[in-house]
């Protein structure tokens, strides 16, 4: 069966860990950077989600199986999200300087 690509219906959710992942990279982005990092930031993951939306398939296939797919909107970050029924959510930001375990 072929899904066919295009613009996703419904919005783009941010699950619990993802919420937290981005607060917490909000927080250090302006302790360490400024406000105006953290704007910097907030605005570029806002228009990757409005491309995600166009785009729901443009991340590469991570975990098949899960069907999990990885986007990097950084240099220092890396989203990861799911595509399911024609709703992506947002499961979790990775910083590229994190430990991956963690």
């Amino acid at each position: 069966m072929t899904r066919m690509l295009g613009r996703v219906s419904n919005e783009t959710l941010l699950d619990k860990e993802g919420q937290n992942q981005t607060g917490r990279i909000l927080d250090y982005i302006e302790e360490e950077f400024g406000e105006a990092a953290r704007q910097q930031f907030r605005s570029r993951t806002h228009e990757f989600t409005n491309l995600l939306k166009e785009f729901p398939e443009m991340g590469s296939l991570e975990i098949r199986d899960k069907k999990i797919r990885g986007f990097q909107i950084t240099k220092q970050t890396r989203v990861f999200y799911r595509l399911k029924n024609d709703k992506i959510t947002i499961l979790t930001f990775f910083g590229s300087r994190q430990d991956p375990k963690k």
